[in-house]
């Protein structure tokens, strides 16, 4: 008889443990089989330089989103960023949608001013002004390899001036 209720407890055990685990899989993952919590906005740009699918969407330095889907609109050659963005956050058509970079060398995001001085954007919506990344190595191998011009109206002390 003790062995059959030690069988049963760790039974309970094996099965609460297993619900454990398939809740956080679900939360974890971001899944919602209840309805989604969110609305698709589209923002197209013309390079998305190491964003990818997943990162944040950021208004005001708070996450407000993931990004869902990154494609090519080959019709007018740019990349169509799809986001999903969560209910209650109200973005206008005035908004600027801009990647940016956590610190100099971080993963990219996805931040957007939210406007305010227009129609609200619905599911699906589409945010017509945006920004792409600053690329640092370009800039850099630009200094480096001296691309960067120096303003020549200045006089630097170096040339020679007439008299």
């Amino acid at each position: 008889m003790k062995k059959y209720n030690m069988e049963t407890i760790v039974g309970i055990f094996v099965i609460l443990g297993l619900i454990c685990v398939g809740y956080m899989t679900v939360k974890l993952g971001k899944v919602d089989f209840l309805g989604d919590k969110s609305y698709t906005l589209i923002a197209n740009f013309t390079t998305v330089a190491g964003l990818r699918i997943g990162s944040p969407v950021n208004i005001l330095g708070i996450e407000v989103g993931r990004v869902e889907k990154i494609a090519i609109d080959q019709d007018n050659l740019k990349a169509v960023v799809e986001m999903k963005i969560n209910n209650g956050i109200k973005i206008y058509d005035d908004a600027i949608a801009s990647i940016k970079t956590e610190g100099l060398i971080g993963d990219k995001y996805l931040s957007i001013d939210p406007g305010g001085g227009g129609n609200l954007l619905a599911n699906k919506g589409v945010i017509t002004d945006t920004q792409a990344a600053v690329d640092i190595e370009q800039i850099i191998s630009k200094y480096a390899f001296g691309e960067v011009k120096k303003d020549e109206g200045k006089n630097t002390g170096t040339e020679k001036v007439k008299e």
